[in-house]
């Protein structure tokens, strides 16, 4: 079945988020594959609110099984950093503080990692399971000052979503 996001590209950032996550939940019913709602909840995203990049990190073991870190997991955008380690960069701070960060310039993050030339600013927010960070969501854009506590507020009701299909 085909699925297309309607979303008036006039309407302000909140009412944006006001129809889009409707959408979004109604994409997760009735599927039970973890991989086909992440792949579709970050197209949604990315296409839904014109961002440059928007994708998911997993918590794992890296491949000598001796430590966690970051691992890409289903994104939209153009390529992407596949490894990040805890506390490095926008995206393992808030892994390590367990808390979301927005970020004006991602230049003036002290160890940002560039994974894009492109990226201008951020905002990261971890994902919970039985308390433990399991996942990191991770959007740029490619201007300046793009998030704000309203983006805040919205992708913490993704984030939400996500947690319940984990």
């Amino acid at each position: 079945m085909a699925e297309d996001l309607i979303i008036d590209t006039t309407l302000s950032k909140q009412e944006k988020y006001e129809a889009l996550l409707p959408q979004i939940a109604g994409l997760l019913q009735g599927e039970t594959d973890v991989t086909a709602n992440l792949g579709n909840i970050m197209a949604a995203l990315k296409f839904g609110m014109s961002w440059f990049w928007v994708g998911i990190y997993f918590v794992k073991y890296n491949t000598n099984a001796t430590e966690k870190e970051l691992v890409l997991g289903p994104f939209q955008g153009p390529v992407a950093c596949t490894r990040i380690a805890y506390g490095r960069g926008v995206c393992g701070t808030a892994w390590a503080t367990k808390s979301a960060i927005i970020v004006d310039d991602v230049e003036q993050f002290p160890g940002h990692i560039a994974c894009s030339s492109f990226s201008k600013s951020e905002i990261v927010l971890p994902g919970f399971k039985n308390g433990e960070v399991v996942l990191i969501m991770d959007i740029d854009s490619d201007s300046y000052a793009t998030f704000d506590a309203v983006d805040e507020t919205y992708l913490q009701k993704v984030i939400g979503m996500i947690e319940n299909i984990i």
